[in-house]
């Protein structure tokens, strides 16, 4: 939000959603095995929290992030990733970890998450142990006067699915979304995505609401 302002936007944020963290038995199991993983799979920041609220580092395995985001949170706990893909999508994760045969793999992970990585790696011969770490629940509610915006922003399929029940995105506005895997989301319910970020990251999109809202002037 500190980004728009900057722009002198004027932000309002909408929560459509809540994290829950699992009970983390599993969670801690497969971590006291961590020696037996060769990578370690982070798709998320949550997914990072959720690892480091039972380890105070991550000894052993290499490990990948989808993303600039995710991998930021890593190195707040000091651990730098070893894998980034180009893109930050699941599929350029899969590719970018080249031949796995043989290998194993830890993926904490949302209840609801897609299944393009685990099932992308178990198909090139991975075992791929996959540890619910939170869940994504969607909190519709009150939400303030958003009759005269001129965009709404969506950062994740959960985003897209909990704004909308709470209501209709406003006659007028324009849908502007972080990244394919959430713009393909927002088109299932029906919404017309204005733009897509060119880099799937906050700063992309913020990039794309620029380009989007100027070009209308």
């Amino acid at each position: 939000m500190s980004r728009l302002e900057a722009l002198g936007a004027v932000p309002i944020l909408v929560s459509g959603i809540r994290i829950e963290f699992t009970d983390p038995t599993p969670l801690k199991a497969a971590l006291a095995r961590l020696r037996d993983y060769d990578w370690v799979i982070f798709t998320s920041r949550h997914a990072v929290e959720a690892v480091f609220r039972h380890r105070d580092g991550l000894s052993g395995p290499r490990v990948a992030a989808v993303g600039r985001a995710t991998a930021g949170e890593l190195v707040r706990h000091g651990v730098a990733a070893d894998l980034i893909p180009r893109e930050f999508t699941g599929d350029s994760l899969v590719a970018a970890l080249g031949p796995v045969a043989g290998l194993r793999v830890l993926m904490p992970r949302a209840d609801i998450g897609r299944r393009t990585i685990p099932d992308g790696l178990t198909a090139r011969g991975a075992t791929v142990d996959e540890v619910v770490a939170y869940r994504t629940l969607t909190e519709a509610g009150p939400r303030p006067d958003l009759g005269s915006v001129d965009a709404v922003t969506f950062t994740s399929p959960s985003a897209v699915r909990g704004f909308l029940d709470s209501g209709p995105v406003p006659a007028g506005a324009r849908v502007f979304c972080i990244g394919p895997v959430t713009a393909a989301a927002a088109r299932e319910y029906g919404l017309d995505v204005h733009q897509v970020a060119g880099e799937y990251t906050e700063d992309g999109l913020v990039a794309a609401l620029i380009d989007g809202l100027h070009a209308q002037e």
